[in-house]
């Protein structure tokens, strides 16, 4: 019975991945003017595979909540497209720490740059004042076994 339960795989996996071939990273944008886009792009590991799930966080989660909008791309694949609200891809505390990212998939790396445009949008129901927005990525390392 025992042996059974190590073998057995999450219903949500595709695969059986060792814990120690996972690894988040986070990257960062500051948010110093209104109504503005940021755009960014950051560098891979080139030990990473896959990027699996992206997660969106800030400082003032307010003002990503209702402010923010972005494109995400990675190796020049377009993840989510301009105008994605922020708050689609937030995580609260009440959710398990298991299920925090937006899954998507084995995205290969390629060229290993992640490409971020955040637009900081005004709304009416927050006053603006500088922010940062980090963004997560679940990400699967090669595999040099």
């Amino acid at each position: 019975m025992e042996n059974q339960q190590q073998n057995e795989q999450h219903p949500h996996d595709s695969h059986v991945v060792n814990i120690t071939n996972l690894i988040k990273k986070r990257f960062d944008i500051l948010i110093t003017a209104p109504d503005s886009t940021y755009s960014q792009t950051f560098e891979l590991d080139k030990t990473i595979k896959f990027v699996k799930g992206v997660m969106l966080t800030a400082d003032k989660d307010d003002l990503l909540y209702y402010r923010g909008s972005q494109k995400i791309e990675v190796n020049r694949f377009e993840l989510f497209p301009e105008g994605y609200e922020s708050k689609l891809l937030m995580s609260g505390i009440n959710c398990s720490p298991n299920d925090r990212y937006y899954e998507t998939g084995e995205v290969p790396i390629g060229n290993a740059q992640v490409k971020m445009e955040y637009k900081d949008t005004s709304d009416g129901r927050t006053q603006f004042t500088a922010y940062r927005v980090s963004i997560y990525l679940d990400c699967e390392l090669i595999n040099h076994t």
